[in-house]
């Protein structure tokens, strides 16, 4: 068991990301909830995993799955109580995994108290815990877009000033440049580090330090002040884990996050590699087929740029983005396969993995009706694209591949009715392929893509090689297959996956000849060439 009162524990840890409103549900109202995480402590403890990533459960009106808290010191009453969050810490850490929350630091909902006391008047003492602008209603302070479409600014007519908001209008941006505010977020803080909890992801923290006059709402010019006086402030302990979402970040501005002199964060979640499968400048939403050259040279970039410097996370999966079997993968014949194979070439690398609920297990996207979609930024997209003449079904293409709510259809635990997610009506789709693919078929089957994570899991402890060594990119320009070497003075780990479907010609290394196989999604070494989304890992001394 790993010794979490050392900083850095973190760098042989592997992550679980739950989503709480899909992921079990007890008492059948449809809605994932706090003892359904307790009631599969046991599923995740045989996985191997060191510490759980929670998606928000704090008191929320929903209008963005969570991530629009109402209070940060509350429960949101279908999940659970607080009484239920601390018998799920303590029952996770008596199986040596931690939890680490989400928090959301940027913005809060609009039905906080903070924002309510706000619109009561320009001398309110909480007026200022927002960004506000002058101006008249029927001109905004400028043309900034919301991320999740439509302008960045709305209108409070209580106060006649225009209010910020990054994402939806339900979601106010925080003023960090009061003093007052942060104050009240680190106390906040102490209050979860006080209940036990291991660690924090700081969900869009590079947008805390906007200029929202200059247009700038990421990486603002106070940015790394304000995030080391939260982390001398609120991160004290040596042993908290601390992840920075930050979309905008390149490797120069990830090793200021992650480096350990600088003090700020234990790592990043950077978004560089998800767009190799999106047209040249286009949005995420623009589909291209995967670049797998482009794909492995911004891993590279990464894997050589932070080394020695900063840290990497490692993922694919999470509950912004699609499922990556259906993305890079095969949803078919190589469904297991495809799976196991994006999971070597990931844990393959340096960093922390994070592994997002029912990855684990192969889980696929879901295609839907469009009136049948729940996320506010697939509504929003599908409304003005088609305002802005795209054809219907060229944006539900997009829909289907790319939708956040891919990630977020309930977590199928058995052959049962809804998956075994809940006795209720689920609150979302359930993809009916669950007869299939399900948690319960997959602990029955000793060659199932479980497994092989929990393989994985267990390799990336024993040997050094994966926390330490350093990473060649291999056969860079070659379309079909991602290949690299990791290695220090005593070891070296090769890792070969074929990214198609097809048998490709790829000779091993002449020095890998009879190497230790430590993983192989074939049960065995590759037979002279690479069959359909091979994958395998192969070990040898240095000296050997």
């Amino acid at each position: 068991m790993l010794d979490k009162t050392k900083r850095g524990w973190w760098k042989s840890a592997v992550f679980y990301q739950i989503y709480p409103k899909s992921f079990q549900d007890t008492d059948g109202d449809g809605i994932g909830d706090i003892p359904g995480i307790i009631a599969r402590l046991d599923y995740l403890e045989k996985l191997g995993i060191d510490g759980i990533w929670l998606s928000p459960v704090y008191a929320s009106p929903q209008a963005d799955n969570g991530y629009d808290i109402s209070d940060y010191r509350a429960i949101w009453t279908p999940f659970g109580t607080m009484e239920d969050m601390e018998r799920l810490i303590a029952g996770a850490r008596r199986r040596g995994i931690s939890i680490i929350m989400d928090l959301v630091l940027n913005h809060t909902s609009d039905q906080h108290r903070w924002f309510r006391e706000a619109l009561k008047g320009r001398d309110n003492p909480y007026h200022d815990y927002y960004i506000w602008r002058d101006g008249a209603p029927d001109r905004r302070p400028n043309d900034m877009r919301a991320t999740f479409g439509g302008p960045a600014w709305d209108w409070a007519p209580e106060v006649g000033q225009w209010y910020f908001h990054q994402f939806a209008p339900q979601q106010p941006d925080l003023n960090w440049e009061n003093s007052k505010v942060r104050r009240e977020l680190y106390g906040m803080i102490r209050f979860w580090v006080d209940k036990g909890v291991e660690g924090f992801r700081l969900d869009v923290i590079d947008g805390i330090a906007k200029e929202p006059d200059r247009g700038i709402t990421s990486r603002g010019p106070m940015l790394h002040t304000y995030i080391r006086e939260l982390s001398r402030e609120a991160f004290r302990e040596e042993g908290l884990v601390t992840v920075g979402e930050a979309w905008s970040a390149d490797v120069e501005e990830a090793k200021l996050y992650s480096d350990p002199s600088g003090r700020e964060l234990s790592m990043v979640f950077q978004f560089e590699h998800n767009f190799a499968d999106c047209r040249p400048g286009g949005e995420k939403w623009d589909l291209a087929p995967l670049d797998l050259p482009r794909l492995k040279k911004c891993l590279e970039h990464w894997q050589r740029g932070l080394y020695g410097q900063g840290w990497n996370s490692l993922f694919w999966d999470n509950h912004d983005l699609p499922r990556i079997v259906s993305r890079w993968g095969d949803e078919g014949t190589y469904r297991v396969q495809s799976a196991k194979m994006l999971a070597a070439a990931l844990h393959g690398m340096q960093g922390t993995p994070y592994i997002y609920q029912g990855e684990e297990i192969g889980m696929t996207n879901i295609r839907l009706p469009i009136e049948e979609y729940e996320d506010l930024e697939t509504l929003n997209l599908y409304r003005e694209r088609l305002e802005q003449g795209y054809p219907a079904a060229e944006v539900l293409a997009s829909i289907h591949a790319r939708s956040r709510d891919n990630a977020r259809t309930p977590m199928q635990w058995s052959a049962e009715k809804n998956a075994g997610f809940t006795t209720g009506t689920p609150w979302f789709a359930v993809n009916p392929n669950y007869r299939e693919i399900n948690v319960q078929a997959a602990l029955d089957d000793p060659d199932s893509v479980f497994y092989f994570y929990q393989k994985l899991i267990a390799l990336r402890k024993q040997y050094h090689v994966f926390r330490e060594g350093d990473f060649t990119l291999l056969d860079p320009e070659n379309e079909e297959v991602f290949a690299y070497l990791r290695g220090t003075e005593t070891e070296q780990l090769l890792v070969v996956c074929n990214f198609t479907g097809e048998t490709v010609d790829w000779p091993l290394p002449e020095e890998f000849a009879g190497a230790e196989m430590l993983i192989s999604n074939y049960g065995g070494a590759p037979r002279g060439a690479l069959r359909p989304y091979e994958a395998v890992m192969l070990y040898r001394r240095a000296a050997e």
